[in-house]
Order: C-alpha cells, then sequence, then structure tokens
C-alpha cells in the first residue's frame, strides 16, 4: 500500500474537517502534525519496543487538568504515516485508520485515557 505525503497530509485534514463544531473550536491551540515514523525516544517513552507501532501521539496537558492560568505552548498531536500505511491493506482502511487515529489523540487532549475511548 502506497500514500504519498501530500495524500495522507489531505486525508488528516479531512478528519480534521469532519469534526463537529463544537469539539473543533476546543482544537484552537492544538498543533496537529504528521511524521512518517515516530522518535525512538517516544517509543521508549512510552514503554514500547521498536518493532511496535504507533499511530499517532499526543503531547501536552487535558482540557480536564488545566486550570485558568495554565498557558503553555500549544498543544500536539503527531500522526504518524508510516505505521498506519503499513498496517492497512486498503486506501479504505487507512481513511478509516487516520479517522481513528486522529479521533483518538484529541480525545487525549479533551482528558479521556485510552480505556475511555472507542478506537
Amino acid at each position: 500500500m502506497r500514500i504519498s505525503m501530500e495524500e495522507f497530509e489531505s486525508l488528516v485534514a479531512k478528519a480534521l474537517d469532519d469534526l463537529p463544531g463544537e469539539f473543533a473550536e476546543l482544537l484552537e491551540n492544538v498543533a496537529v502534525t504528521i511524521e512518517d515514523e515516530p522518535d525512538p525516544e517516544d517509543l521508549e517513552a512510552l514503554g514500547m519496543e521498536e518493532d511496535e507501532e504507533l499511530f499517532g501521539l499526543y503531547q501536552g496537558m487535558p482540557l480536564t487538568e488545566r486550570d485558568s492560568f495554565y498557558q503553555e505552548l500549544p498543544d500536539r498531536v503527531v500522526i504518524y504515516r508510516g505505521p498506519i500505511v503499513r498496517a492497512c491493506e486498503s486506501r479504505r482502511e487507512v481513511i478509516r485508520e487516520v479517522r481513528d487515529t486522529v479521533v483518538h489523540e484529541l480525545g487525549h487532549h479533551f482528558g479521556l485515557s485510552d480505556e475511555e475511548m472507542p478506537y
């Protein structure tokens, strides 16, 4: 399965555009970026082995943990193209996995744990 970086970026943009308006408004201080592969340091920090696949990563403080004095740099969501493309057998699967990964990582921004999310 091959998906160019340009096409992958458009899939992530579409997933963000499809978010309900009330959620999109809460993402003003979130930078969503795309990288080919996670850094070994990120995998290590998460307790993952180098052969495990990481589809996305949220870096920041969830909205539920902030107080009125919170003034940090924007939170960051990274979506990893390589692991998603390797895990999928069709373009349709890539589209679904991108959407699920975007929603999952943004769920962390809203304070949800992995166990509380549908994806």
